[in-house]
């Protein structure tokens, strides 16, 4: 979900005319940080402080791209996706809205 995040974002960039760095530079980090863990079939020893680790990336990723005023529905889902995979589906549901998922989309949680 970290890479799907970057890419869409990079399109986003490109296609914008914008260069949105920091939010970038947040999303890469994020990216770089589990790519490492995408071969294993189990979590790694230290997972639940990966989990923490990727969840701070995750929430200063939204406040990155709430600054930079990107509002995009596939974005947003892709957010709840990623705190979802984290184990932290309440939270994602909630912070996913801040990343510009429809609040009324049918892939939303209950």
């Amino acid at each position: 979900m970290a890479e799907r995040i970057y890419n869409l974002l990079d399109r986003i960039a490109e296609e914008s005319g914008d260069s949105y760095d920091e939010v970038l530079a947040v999303a890469e980090r994020m990216s770089k940080l589990l790519f490492r863990y995408t071969e294993l079939d189990d979590n790694p020893p230290n997972a639940s402080e990966l989990r923490d680790e990727a969840a701070d990336l995750g929430r200063a990723l939204v406040d990155a791209i709430e600054s930079a005023g990107i509002v995009n529905d596939r974005l947003g889902q892709y957010v709840r996706n990623f705190f979802e995979c984290l184990e932290l589906g309440e939270e994602g549901a909630r912070i996913s809205l801040r990343a510009g998922e429809n609040p009324n989309s049918l892939q939303r949680p209950v």
